[in-house]
């Protein structure tokens, strides 16, 4: 049989899982405008961030060569967890993604927490992206003169209205964006690799093995260093799961998603691994630093001029991707929220353009209280939110997991057909996905400095969730109960 007719079996099956899916309210009125291109860059762009660009060298001084298997592990985590989410957008493909898929199989309850947590995740990430494209941009002599909130302001301005505008614009801007990111890693890889196999010299070092037997070694401060950064790994790979809501605007998901999942792995393997195993060699872990970009660090011991400058960009151009994929998504999700009561009304409601405006505002008004805290407190407005969005993240992908338990068990009682695109090792790799995801949240006990305060903010956040949820309960249980009213007419 070819790989043609196999691909068309494949959709086929998937096709007719769908067929037997209750339809999502929330799913009417989009556009299918997003398109195969949009979808793989997007997955790639979530791949790629500011915590590779920018991040990896605070990292890297700290953690030294063993950061590369800190990658690697959390990489493996989250391509367990996109896989998982990508076996029940083939089941039945949703803008409303994971909440959707909650309200399915754990009930409106699920639904509301899933949906929350990840508009933690993204309207505080969307504080953070917007400090860091201001801090960014105060890197060229010509902005330090302007305020640093007015930058943060005229960011979020400029992506909300590529938001707005329509759902092609966005993909647009995550293609291009996507493409900055990858050749920007690509060809400093290529300089790398030339790097190390001349033996040129790098700041007075010959670049090689001996850049890590000569200092300290693959654990050259120890292990609980690695430890402590793996949350911030994780947060680094958060975004990755948006390639299930852009699912939902694309006309062929069935065979677009399988594609950008499974390249999910190597992409992680060859650019994040790949990229922090090469800095090790050309420089001890020790001369990298916090402050400035890793790659920055490299082509500045070999003289490269301008290369401040063109990473500078590159990094602004990854925060401006999270800040238009924070907008994006939460728009959708908030959506599917509203048609089932679970949250206001007002961010159900769509333009002429099939965006679903209501929802992208909230996140935008966020944003805006963003502006006032890069106003009062601009030296620690990054930290403050970072915080915030890295329990928002691991939320939702614990309850991506628990979802997909659920749609594992019910598929087994009969009641549902699981696609043949699947989660390998499906009722092991959820428990240990969760428990690790767990484990780091523990972890971050050991780090005072930021961990520990972290962790403080779990009860702040569940007496939220639990108040809210007494809140709406009624008007979800109402809109339930209309819905199931309206299937059996």
């Amino acid at each position: 049989m070819s790989n043609d007719a196999v691909d068309t079996a494949a959709v086929d099956a998937a096709r007719a899982a769908e067929s037997q899916a209750p339809a999502d309210a929330g799913d009417a009125g989009y556009s299918k405008d997003l398109k195969a291109r949009h979808v793989n860059m997007i997955a790639i762009g979530g791949a790629i961030g500011t915590g590779l660009f920018l991040g990896a060298g605070g990292r890297l001084h700290s953690a030294g060569p063993a950061l590369a298997l800190a990658y690697l592990v959390c990489g493996v985590i989250a391509f367990f967890v996109v896989r998982a989410l990508g076996e029940m957008v083939l089941y039945r493909p949703s803008s409303g993604s994971f909440v959707s898929y909650a309200r399915e199989f754990l009930g409106e309850k699920g639904a509301y927490v899933a949906g929350w947590m990840y508009f933690l995740n993204w309207s505080t990430t969307c504080i953070a992206d917007i400090t860091a494209i201001a801090l960014y941009t105060h890197y060229w002599s010509f902005f330090t003169d302007i305020p640093q909130w007015v930058l943060a302001l005229i960011a979020l301005a400029v992506v909300l209205s590529v938001n707005l505008i329509s759902v092609k614009y966005f993909g647009e801007m995550e293609f291009w964006f996507a493409i900055v990111k990858v050749a920007a890693l690509v060809a400093f890889m290529f300089v790398g690799i030339f790097l190390v196999s001349t033996q040129h010299e790098v700041g007075g070092e010959t670049p090689g093995l001996n850049m890590i037997t000569d200092h300290g070694g693959f654990l050259p401060n120890g292990l609980m260093p690695v430890v402590i950064v793996l949350q911030g790994v994780v947060f680094a790979y958060a975004s990755l799961e948006l390639v299930g809501v852009a699912a939902g605007e694309t006309k062929d998901p069935h065979k677009v998603v399988p594609r950008a999942v499974n390249s999910i792995m190597w992409r992680v393997g060859l650019f994040y691994v790949g990229s922090v195993v090469l800095l090790a060699l050309l420089l001890p872990g020790s001369v990298y630093s916090a402050d400035e970009s890793p790659f920055v660090t490299v082509l500045s011991k070999i003289g490269v001029s301008g290369a401040g400058d063109v990473m500078n960009f590159v990094v602004l151009t990854a925060a401006m991707s999270s800040l238009n994929s924070g907008l994006y998504s939460t728009g959708r999700i908030l959506r599917s929220m509203a048609m089932a009561g679970s949250a206001p009304k007002f961010t159900a409601k769509m333009n002429r353009n099939q965006v679903p405006y209501g929802g992208i505002l909230l996140t935008a008004s966020i944003g805006v209280l963003g502006v006032g805290l890069n106003s009062v407190v601009p030296d620690k407005a990054f930290e403050i939110v970072l915080n915030v969005a890295s329990l928002g993240i691991i939320g939702t992908w614990i309850s991506i997991m628990v979802c997909h338990l659920a749609f594992v068990k019910r598929a087994k009682e009969g009641l549902i057909t699981r696609p043949n695109f699947r989660l390998p090792g499906s009722g092991v790799t959820e428990y240990v996905t969760i428990a690790f995801l767990l484990a780091v949240l523990c972890l971050m006990w050991k780090d005072a400095e930021v961990g520990r305060k972290t962790l403080f903010l779990i009860p702040v956040v569940a007496a939220a969730l639990v108040a809210g949820w007494y809140g709406i309960k009624r008007k979800a249980a109402r809109e339930t109960d209309r819905e199931a009213a309206e299937l059996t007419e």
